[in-house]
């Protein structure tokens, strides 16, 4: 597991390198916000770890520019300002944990095993080809929804739409969050063409009444499969 580490204090960094070698994770130092963004950007990381308060590039903003390029690597800050507006920013610009200093170096590592296993698990998921949904079987590679009396064959973006409804089966799939994975962009006509193609997803399932796919006030849809 390769780790990504931006740490102005060279010797609370180098600790915590040595600390996370020491536990198995490949671990890379960087002193300053610039160099972490040119050393992220020429390799594959696991996961992040970045100061807030850096030279050249905070923390915040380091984390705002790998967002542009990355939606997914985990980002663990760790950083002395504790105040609730801090930490709320820092969730906002894409933060999967914030950690205050002084901490515990034990817990940095639980928090940070935490988080690859839930990152595993989502790999996991993204890399399914085929899935069940009640009477359909839905294969990505083949564009195929399948049951015993129907066969549709799906565009690529009424597959990439499917996939993401099963991967939030029963559970809300943000509308924002589908536009931008499918679409890369959230606005005004991106969002009337998903409408069209969830009619047209809704019309294929058709078939199973145990299928529905929701409308959440506004939020997203849901796909629903009552066992």
């Amino acid at each position: 597991m390769k780790i990504l580490l931006a740490e102005d204090d060279p010797n609370l960094g180098i600790l915590i390198q040595e600390y996370l070698e020491a536990k198995g994770f490949q671990t890379t130092l960087c002193s300053n916000g610039e160099e972490a963004f040119k050393v992220f950007m020429r390799e594959r990381w696991n996961l992040c770890i970045f100061d807030v308060m850096m030279p050249l590039m905070d923390g915040f903003s380091l984390t705002r520019e790998i967002r542009k390029h990355n939606k997914d690597v985990p980002v663990i800050f760790l950083t002395a300002k504790s105040m609730k507006e801090d930490t709320i920013e820092g969730f906002k610009v894409g933060a999967d944990d914030y950690m205050t200093k002084p901490f515990s170096m034990e817990e940095l590592t639980l928090r940070i095993k935490a988080i690859l296993k839930r990152t595993e698990k989502r790999e996991e998921q993204e890399d399914q080809q085929e899935f069940s949904i009640g009477a359909y079987q839905f294969n990505t590679v083949l564009n195929s929804l399948v049951s015993e009396k129907e066969h549709h064959k799906l565009t690529t973006r009424e597959v990439e739409l499917l996939r993401l409804l099963c991967l939030h089966m029963n559970d809300i799939l943000e509308r924002n969050f589908a536009l931008k994975a499918i679409w890369s962009e959230d606005n005004y006509f991106n969002a009337r063409s998903m409408d069209v193609y969830i009619a047209r997803l809704r019309k294929y399932l058709a078939g199973d009444p145990n299928i529905e796919i929701l409308n959440v006030h506004g939020k997203g849809f849901k796909l629903v499969v009552r066992v």
